[in-house]
C-alpha cells in the first residue's frame, strides 16, 4: 500500500479535539497542509510511476506537461520555476509559459485512482481520488465529528442541534451576513462555526429568506462555499475580465464580483460567476481593504492569480432528501452539434449541484448553438461528451472535452419530465465557460417569465440621498478664452445611451489645447454644460457633437462637477484600458454623484408564497452612521432575483413600490420587502464596477 509522506500528520478528530497551535484539515483532501501546497492523499494500491511527479514523488495533481516531455504537479512545477529556468529531469532550458495542461485522458487516469478516507478510525471507506471531497463533506462520519469539534472550539458555548441553522462564516474578520435574524449553515468547503444570533447585526439583513411562521414548512438553508482558485494568465499583463464592487470604504464591506466578461480570462476560467466574494488575492488578504487597495492587487500582473472566493450556492430546502421516485419515467437523449470551427462555442453553461452527483445544464445562452438545435433544455443531467462518461464529472471536464472536440460534439443526456427551466432566462447572460457553482434551485419547476422591458429615467427630486460617508463633490464654472483654432483638449467618455446610462465625463486632459493650460478641468470631472447647453442628458455622439460645435468660439464656458473620494492616502491604481478608451472611473467614484445625475430603472420582481426574493442588502439609517443609501450585497442562485438577471451586486436601491428608501432603517425597509408577497416594484441605480 502507498500511504501518502504526511499521513502520520493526519487527525484523529474521533480522540481528540484539535489544539490551538493545531492547523485545520484542507476539506477538500481531509490532510493537514499549507493553502499553496498540492492536497494529499493515501493511495490505496501502488500507482504507476508514469503517473508519478518526479518532483514530490507523489501521484500528479494537474499534471502539466512541458515542451521536452515531462510530467509534474501544477503546484510542484509554479513553485520549482521561481528559483529554476531549467526542466528538473534534463536540465533544458524552461519557462512555465510554454507548459502546457496534460490531456483529459492523463487527468481522467489521475482522478480515478482509489484512495482511502483519511477517517480511518471511523471511516474504511475507499473511493476514487475525485469522489473524496464530496465523501467528505456528505458522508464521512468521521469528518462530520471533526468539522463538529472545530465548531465547538470555535464557539464553546454553542452546539450543533438537529435541525438548527448556523451562521455563514467566511474565512475572513468581516461580520457574517445575517437572514432576517436566522443564521444560516454554510456546506461544501466552508469552513463552518455554529453561531446562534438573536439579532442580526446593523446594516447586514437578507430579506431573501422570509422566515414567516406561515411559510416554517418551506425554511431553507442558505449555503455557500470557500473555494481556492487558479487562475492561469499566457500574458501576465492581461485583464482578467471582471468588473468588481464594495470595499472597506464602502457599505458592502466586502469586494464582490458585479459582472463577468465574455470572453475573458475569468469566463474562459469558468469557476468564478456574478457574487462570487473575492476574499485573498495572491495570499494576500483582501476582506479589510479600501476599494482602491482591492484593485491594485488583483491588476498587478502575474503568470498565476491564487483567489480565495466566497461563493454563495443557493438555498437547501429542509424538508427532506430528494424524493427517490423522481428517478422513475426518465428519458435518456442523444443531442449532436455541429461546430463550424474548433473554437465556436456552444453556448452551454454548466453546473454541479449540491444534492444530487453529476452535471447540470444551467442555462442556454440565447443565438448561441445548443440554443438554435433546440433539442438541449435547461436541467438536462449530461451523462457523457463524446463519448467520455460524466455520471461523476465536473463542469471543468466536460468544457475540456467541449473545447477539444473537432466539429461534432454527440451529448448523452437524461431528462425528468415536468421539471425543465424552458423559457426562463430570456433576457440571461450565460457564459459559455462552464461554472463550478453549484444549482441552487435542485431540479425545481420555475414558472415561465417574459422578458424584462429596460426603462430608465432620471431620479425623481424625492429620491434625493446623502452621500456615504467622506465622499464630496463640487460644482465649478471654467470660462476660456482661447485662439479660434485651439482645441479643448479632452477626451469623454459616458453617454445616456449607453447601457450604465452614464453622464458625460472627461477621461485624460491631453498635453495641447486650452484646458490642459488651464489646469481646472481634471481627469474624472462631470461635464454639466459648455455656453448654456445641457450635457448630462446626451448621447455620447451629442455630447462630442456640442462640445466640438462650441469649441470653435473664442469664448468658452464649461460646468464641470469635480467628485472627491475618501482615502485619499490609498494607493495609486494602474490605469487599465477599457471601451477603447484610456481611462475609466472607478466604482467609487460614481458613489460621490449627486441624486440628480443618477438614472433609475424600475426592476419588477414576481415569485410565489414559498419562494424568497433573493437579494440580500446593506446600508441605510444607523444611529452611530446616519443615513446611507441601501445597497444590494448578495444574490442567491435561483431566486427571482437571480432568474430576473437585470439586479446587480453594488446596486443602490432607490425606493420600493415607489416609497423612497432614503432615510429608512433596515427594520423598516424589511417589512416593506416581506409584505409583498408574489410582487414587488425596486427602483435601482445601478453603477459600473471597476474593471480589472
Amino acid at each position: 500500500m502507498q500511504m501518502h509522506q504526511t499521513l502520520e500528520a493526519m487527525a484523529k478528530p474521533a480522540e481528540e479535539e484539535p489544539t490551538p497551535k493545531a492547523r485545520e484539515l484542507c476539506h477538500e483532501c481531509g490532510q493537514v497542509h499549507l493553502l499553496p501546497d498540492n492536497h494529499l492523499y493515501n493511495f490505496q494500491d501502488e500507482v504507476d510511476d508514469d503517473l508519478t511527479c518526479h518532483i514530490c514523488l507523489q501521484p500528479l495533481l494537474q499534471p502539466m506537461d512541458t515542451p521536452c516531455g515531462h510530467t509534474y504537479c501544477f503546484k510542484c512545477l509554479e513553485n520549482f520555476m521561481q528559483e529554476y529556468s531549467f526542466c528538473p529531469m534534463d536540465r533544458k532550458k524552461l519557462s512555465f509559459q510554454h507548459c502546457r495542461r496534460s490531456s483529459l485522458l492523463v487527468r481522467n487516469l489521475l482522478d480515478k485512482l482509489m484512495v482511502l478516507c483519511p477517517f480511518q478510525d471511523d471511516c474504511k471507506e475507499t473511493m476514487q481520488r475525485c469522489e473524496l471531497e464530496a465523501h467528505l463533506h456528505n458522508r464521512c462520519p468521521g469528518f462530520k465529528k471533526y468539522k463538529a469539534q472545530l465548531e465547538r472550539k470555535k464557539n464553546p458555548r454553542c452546539r450543533l442541534k438537529g435541525d438548527s441553522l448556523s451562521r455563514l462564516e467566511a474565512n475572513t474578520p468581516k461580520e457574517p451576513e445575517i437572514s432576517n435574524g436566522v443564521s444560516v449553515p454554510v456546506a461544501g468547503s466552508a469552513i463552518a462555526a455554529v453561531g446562534s444570533p438573536e439579532t442580526p447585526d446593523p446594516g447586514l439583513v437578507n430579506p431573501a429568506f422570509d422566515g414567516s411562521e406561515e411559510d416554517l414548512p418551506q425554511r431553507a438553508s442558505l449555503i455557500a462555499e470557500t473555494n481556492a482558485i487558479e487562475i492561469l494568465r499566457e500574458d501576465p499583463a492581461e485583464e482578467l475580465g471582471m468588473r468588481i464592487v464594495g470595499g472597506k470604504d464602502t457599505p458592502l464591506g466586502n469586494i464582490v464580483v458585479q459582472e463577468v466578461l465574455p470572453d475573458s480570462v475569468v469566463a474562459a476560467d469558468g469557476k468564478i460567476a456574478p457574487g462570487d466574494h473575492i476574499l485573498e488575492v495572491n495570499g494576500v488578504n483582501i476582506s479589510t481593504v479600501t476599494h482602491c487597495q482591492a484593485v491594485s492587487f488583483l491588476r498587478q500582473p502575474c503568470a498565476v492569480l491564487h483567489l480565495i472566493v466566497l461563493q454563495e450556492k443557493g438555498f437547501i430546502s429542509r424538508t427532506g432528501p430528494p424524493d427517490s421516485n423522481l428517478t422513475a419515467n426518465q428519458e435518456v437523449i442523444h443531442v449532436t452539434l455541429i461546430k463550424r470551427d474548433r473554437t465556436e462555442p456552444l453556448g452551454i453553461k454548466l453546473i454541479r449541484k449540491t444534492d444530487e452527483s453529476g452535471i447540470f445544464i444551467l442555462d442556454l445562452l440565447d443565438g448561441g448553438l445548443a440554443a438554435k438545435n433546440g433539442k438541449l433544455k435547461q436541467n438536462d443531467k449530461v451523462l457523457s461528451i463524446n463519448g467520455q462518461d460524466l455520471r461523476q464529472g465536473t463542469p471543468e471536464a466536460a468544457a475540456q472535452i467541449i473545447q477539444i472536440s473537432e466539429a461534432r460534439v454527440n451529448f448523452v443526456v437524461l431528462r425528468r419530465p415536468g421539471v425543465q427551466l424552458t423559457d426562463v432566462m430570456e433576457d440571461s447572460s450565460a457564459s459559455n465557460a462552464s461554472s463550478s457553482s453549484s444549482s441552487s434551485n435542485g431540479g425545481s419547476p420555475v414558472p415561465h417569465r417574459r422578458k424584462p422591458h429596460q426603462r430608465h429615467f432620471r431620479r425623481k427630486s424625492s429620491y434625493q440621498k446623502a452621500l456615504l460617508q467622506g465622499y464630496t463633490n463640487q460644482e465649478k464654472t471654467v470660462t476660456i478664452k482661447k485662439e479660434p483654432k485651439e482645441s479643448l483638449g479632452i477626451t469623454i467618455g459616458g453617454g445616456r445611451e449607453a447601457k450604465n446610462k452614464l453622464p458625460i465625463y472627461v477621461t485624460s486632459v491631453q498635453p495641447v489645447g486650452c484646458l490642459f493650460r488651464d489646469g481646472r478641468i481634471k481627469k474624472g470631472d462631470i461635464l454639466l454644460s459648455i455656453n448654456n447647453i445641457d450635457l448630462t442628458h446626451l448621447s455620447y455622439n451629442e455630447a462630442v457633437s456640442a462640445l466640438k460645435s462650441n469649441a470653435a468660439l473664442p469664448l468658452v464656458t464649461l460646468k464641470a462637477l469635480e467628485i472627491g473620494l475618501p482615502e485619499k492616502e490609498s494607493p495609486e491604481v494602474p490605469e487599465i484600458r477599457e471601451n477603447g478608451l484610456s481611462w475609466a472611473p472607478l466604482w467609487t467614484m460614481w458613489l460621490g454623484l449627486p441624486s440628480h445625475l443618477h438614472c433609475c430603472q424600475d426592476i419588477v420582481l414576481h415569485k410565489s408564497n414559498s419562494e424568497s426574493w433573493g437579494f440580500s442588502i446593506v446600508g441605510g439609517f444607523e444611529e452611530n452612521k446616519g443615513s446611507n443609501p441601501f445597497f444590494i450585497k448578495t444574490i442567491v442562485p435561483g431566486t427571482p432575483a437571480f432568474w430576473d438577471r437585470r439586479l446587480k451586486c453594488g446596486d443602490e436601491i432607490v425606493a420600493v413600490n415607489g416609497v423612497s428608501a432614503v432615510g429608512m432603517s433596515n427594520g423598516e425597509l424589511i417589512p416593506m420587502l416581506k409584505e409583498q408577497r408574489n410582487k414587488v416594484a425596486l427602483t435601482v441605480v445601478s453603477w459600473p464596477g471597476t474593471l480589472v
